[in-house]
C-alpha cells in the first residue's frame, strides 16, 4: 500500500511517498498553490504515478495540544481529496515537523537557500514517516 503523505500549507504542498512496504517515507516534491483546480490536477499526477492507495495530511496544532483555525482549511482540503480521488485521508499531528526537517537540513549543511527550496517536502516525509513509525 502506498500512502501519499502532504504538507499543506497556504502557498505550497510538501508531498512524500511511502515505499511499497510501508516502512520508510521519501520526499517527492513541492507544489506551488495556484487553485483548487491546478492543486488537485498536480496531485492527480502524484496518484498515478505512484498507485496512491491513501492520504495522510498533517494537521496543525498548537504546541499545547489544541486545535487552531487552520485545521478547518486542512478538513475542507482533505474533503475535496475525498471526493477528487475516493481514497481514505488519515490525519497526523504536525507540530514540530518544520522544526525536525529544519534540523535535518542543518545537520546536513545544506544552504539557506536550497533549504527553502526542499523544505516543505522534507516536512511532509517527517509527517509521513512518523505515521508510518506508529502504524508498525
Amino acid at each position: 500500500m502506498r500512502i501519499l503523505g502532504l504538507d499543506v500549507g497556504e502557498k505550497t504542498i510538501g508531498v512524500a511517498v511511502s515505499d511499497l512496504m510501508g516502512w520508510t517515507a521519501q520526499p517527492v516534491q513541492v507544489v506551488r498553490r495556484k487553485s483548487l483546480t491546478e492543486d488537485l490536477a498536480a496531485l492527480r499526477l502524484l496518484v498515478e504515478e505512484y498507485a496512491v492507495d491513501k492520504f495522510v495530511l498533517g494537521l496543525p496544532r498548537r504546541t499545547d495540544g489544541s486545535y487552531g483555525p487552520e485545521v478547518e482549511k486542512i478538513y475542507l482540503f482533505a474533503a475535496e481529496l475525498e471526493r477528487e480521488f475516493g481514497l481514505p485521508v488519515e490525519y497526523w499531528d504536525e507540530r514540530f515537523s518544520t522544526v525536525a526537517a529544519q534540523r535535518i537540513l542543518l545537520e546536513g549543511d545544506v544552504s539557506r537557500a536550497k533549504r527553502r527550496k526542499v523544505i516543505d517536502k522534507l516536512a511532509a516525509a517527517v509527517i509521513l514517516q512518523a505515521y508510518l513509525d506508529r502504524k508498525r
